[in-house]
């Protein structure tokens, strides 16, 4: 399985009504993280566990769902994390 299904496996556990990953790793050829195999990535996911909580702990209910992946397969992860309300406010 390569990453991204493995990501989306794993944030399964969220309930997500979307989700998008882009690996974004080509734009970081060469930096410390890239050499050592770990890739970038930038993830927007739409999850009805976010309604009411802070981004910070949105941040942290993503990086305990990725935390098998965290320390070898994700060198870096930039976070858009939603609730369905804040998508359709956004639109």
């Amino acid at each position: 399985m390569n990453r991204i299904a493995s990501m989306h496996t794993l944030l399964a556990a969220l309930d997500p009504v979307s989700i998008n990953i882009i690996d974004e790793s080509h734009k970081h050829a060469g930096h410390a993280g890239a050499r050592d195999g770990g890739g970038h990535y930038l993830l927007n996911i739409v999850s009805n566990h976010f309604a009411g909580k802070s981004t910070v702990a949105r941040h942290r209910m993503i990086y305990s769902a990725l935390e098998p992946m965290m320390k070898r397969e994700i060198h870096a992860l930039t976070i858009l994390a939603q609730s369905p309300e804040e998508l359709t406010a956004s639109l």
